[in-house]
């Protein structure tokens, strides 16, 4: 191997190949980062089983086409502390050890290469398009929806740690639950082929999305493999590994013929619940809403034994239709409502033992919040 390119392009290349490293796995070929050349085509990949990465770059290759696997970090970091230069060039050296020269400017790295033969092969991105979606909408779609899905390592139940991508009708739903919130966001796509369900890691997503933020595309296009998805954009390609668990039926939980509306200033009711939430019991974070219907205002209490009380009324817009006391987590809440826009919200109610349901309300509704939708379920305190 023998080659030289700009040197802008490289770094750009190993950053975005990065996101997809196994350094936490036990096996040490996934903290690899794979350089394949083609040609005048160089390759940059790397995987960890559950998410895959793949971009090239153009360069001048003086030697013929050969492969070989760095230690990802540790390329990574030295891209990011090259010095100042346009040029840099990277050329195997054989001996006891093969080892990589790269040369930027005045400095010199000798890399010790990794078995290019024990790195898993990436998939090619398959012929089966299934939709394009604009990028900012797809990261508005994430940001409200993977907060809401439980972390690997909190449940056994896969499909909680996910985000539910269901291609149907001409929009695209995006859908996370933990047992006891769920959050919903539908936006549009620009092209659907063919309508499906799709179920991903929440983690693996956010990766999807950091990547996709720093390509100069307006638009990724979905393909879809045998229990994978692939995402491709500006010759970058990122593939998802997809659980192979069934998602909640998450029409079902969607609470329907809620009589009972309370119409809040968004950020009123924000602040004042991160002002109950002091004094909530720790193990619940339980708040406790007060309204009455001959009363334009709530109110909304906390108290545990070791952090004392505190009690806030917040206005409505309007007197609701009938009285209500439930208790809601404050955490829950709050980052539901940290995640929009708009200056109205409506938190629709029936019942102090079902769900409630939070969305933009009226004509002060957010453009950005549009086709949001977050139930959360009541707490029950025991005595």
């Amino acid at each position: 191997m023998d080659f030289v390119c700009l040197k802008d392009d490289l770094v750009f290349g190993v950053r975005l190949a990065s996101h997809a490293l196994g350094v936490r796995s036990s096996m040490p070929i996934l903290a690899g980062l794979k350089l394949e050349i083609t040609g005048n085509q160089l390759s940059l990949q790397a995987t960890d089983l559950e998410r895959a990465v793949r971009c090239e770059i153009p360069i001048e290759n003086n030697a013929s086409d050969e492969s070989v696997v760095l230690n990802g970090a540790v390329f990574n970091q030295i891209a990011s502390h090259l010095p100042a230069d346009e040029r840099i060039s990277l050329a195997t050296e054989s001996g006891e050890v093969t080892t990589v020269k790269v040369r930027c400017g005045e400095v010199t790295f000798d890399l010790p290469t990794l078995p290019v033969e024990d790195f898993p092969e990436v998939a090619a991105l398959p012929s089966t398009k299934v939709a394009s979606i604009r990028i900012d909408q797809f990261h508005r779609g994430l940001e409200q929806t993977s907060f809401a899905a439980l972390r690997a390592g909190q449940t056994t139940r896969l499909s909680l740690t996910g985000v539910d991508l269901v291609l149907k009708a001409d929009q695209l739903n995006m859908v996370s639950a933990n047992g006891f919130r769920m959050s919903m966001k539908s936006i549009g796509i620009e092209q659907l082929v063919e309508e499906g369900e799709y179920l991903i890691e929440a983690s693996v997503l956010t990766d999807v999305d950091r990547v996709l933020a720093q390509l100069n595309a307006d638009t990724v296009d979905l393909y879809r493999g045998e229990g994978q998805l692939f995402f491709h954009a500006a010759g970058v390609t990122f593939m998802a590994r997809t659980i192979a668990e069934e998602f909640p039926d998450f029409e079902r939980v969607i609470p329907k013929d809620n009589p009972i509306a309370l119409v809040f200033d968004r950020r009123s009711l924000l602040e004042a619940l991160q002002r109950i939430e002091i004094t909530a019991a720790e193990d619940s974070g339980a708040i406790t809403l007060h309204a009455s219907s001959d009363e334009s205002a709530v109110r909304i209490d906390s108290a545990s034994r070791n952090k004392g009380e505190a009690e806030e009324r917040v206005r409505l817009k309007k007197a609701p239709s009938g009285p209500i006391e439930i208790r809601f987590s404050a955490e829950y809440l709050i980052d539901a409502l940290k995640r929009m826009d708009s200056e109205e919200i409506v938190l629709w109610l029936s019942d102090p033992l079902k769900a409630g349901l939070v969305e933009p309300s009226g004509d002060a509704s957010a453009e950005s919040d549009r086709g949001f939708l977050y139930v959360c379920m009541p707490v029950r305190l025991t005595n």
